[in-house]
């Protein structure tokens, strides 16, 4: 049964499998066992990312496309819930409508985008994703009529979303559920759909030939398969994954603006993520943004533990300063690649396999 669930691809690694049970177990009762605003924010960003990774994993790991145009989409789906709450009004048709906009627009872009430039080698079609990126971010920053510019847009949710709506009047475990909790647990299950949705995409018949167009595009062509169409889809389907997650990132800080869903960073952050995790293994994804959005969150304040503890040695309490969390970032994620030059993933599946 489990292994239905899991589409056929198992993790096949008795460690990865265990790390994956802890981090959902810990996801699922994270407003109970981590009830404060930031390790709930926290919990919320690991389950939007894991899926935003997912679908760079399907574009990336499994077809071998590089596109720096990965957070347009994400942002487009943000944009679309958020300036149709605004619009209209606030309630789940305003969501529903922005969503269904987003998805329209993020694939009309992601269909321009394909049939403009997937003909040309990659490092001319990453280059190209990457000035489509640029130009729509400027774009975004320019309507300020529509988007608010720089200033981004504040909107309001459903009214079973929001932080004042108790639907009970004791507390559950101690926890007083409130309409965050509910918007946590509406954001969990639906990426946990989209995360088994996207291991059955990976793992059915369409999935295996996008592995041969990635690891052969000639033999590919040569034995009848029209790679231009499937590296086409692929990117329709990664960019609808990608949408979704914006519309719940939105939906979660009830707050959009160049900054949040658009900015380079974020294609970065999602690079390193996918690196970490491990390319080609979706299992990958849900290590990978775990670690990353934890290590970004806390590095800052362990370092800050770290630095009270040694302040009397002069050169270990300016190693640890805590401002300094970004060096100590950078040399994780360089440990990790060094280490673990398939990703923790990737690499606890190999040492499995050996034995």
């Amino acid at each position: 049964m489990s292994v239905r669930l899991l589409s056929g691809d198992p993790p096949r690694s008795a460690l990865l499998a265990v790390a994956l049970i802890l981090i959902v177990a810990l996801l699922a009762a994270a407003p109970f066992l981590f009830p404060g605003p930031k390790s709930l924010a926290v919990a919320a960003k690991i389950l939007v990312f894991v899926i935003l990774v997912a679908s760079y994993d399907l574009l990336l790991g499994y077809t071998g496309i590089v596109s720096f145009a990965h957070t347009m989409f994400f942002g487009i789906g943000a944009y679309g819930v958020a300036i149709a709450s605004i619009r209209m009004e606030p309630g789940w048709t305003a969501v529903f409508a922005g969503l269904g906009g987003g998805l329209v627009v993020s694939l009309a872009f992601a269909l321009l985008i394909g049939l403009a430039s997937l003909r040309v080698r990659a490092i001319f079609y990453a280059m190209i994703t990457l000035a489509v990126a640029a130009a729509f971010q400027t774009l975004v920053s320019q309507l300020s009529d529509l988007t608010g510019g720089e200033d981004g847009l504040n909107f309001k949710v459903p009214q079973m979303l929001r932080p004042a709506f108790r639907p009970f009047s004791e507390p559950i475990f101690g926890v007083t559920v409130d309409g965050r909790v509910i918007t946590y647990y509406l954001i969990a299950a639906v990426c946990l759909v989209l995360f088994l949705l996207l291991l059955r995409i990976v793992n059915s018949p369409f999935g295996r030939v996008l592995q041969a167009i990635r690891e052969n595009p000639f033999r590919a062509e040569a034995i009848g398969y029209r790679t231009v169409l499937y590296r086409s889809l692929s990117n329709l389907l990664a960019a609808a994954f990608a949408t979704l997650a914006g519309a719940m990132y939105a939906l979660w800080l009830r707050y959009n603006g160049p900054d949040t869903s658009l900015s380079f960073e974020i294609m970065l952050n999602i690079l390193l993520m996918l690196v970490i995790g491990g390319m080609g293994t979706m299992y990958g994804a849900v290590v990978g943004a775990s670690l990353f959005v934890f290590a970004q969150s806390y590095l800052q304040d362990g370092l800050h533990v770290i630095h009270d503890a040694v302040s009397g040695v002069a050169p270990l309490a300016l190693l640890f300063e805590p401002d300094r969390w970004l060096l100590w970032l950078g040399i994780l994620f360089v440990v990790s690649v060094y280490y673990f030059p398939t990703g923790i993933a990737g690499r606890l599946r190999e040492l499995a396999r050996r034995h």
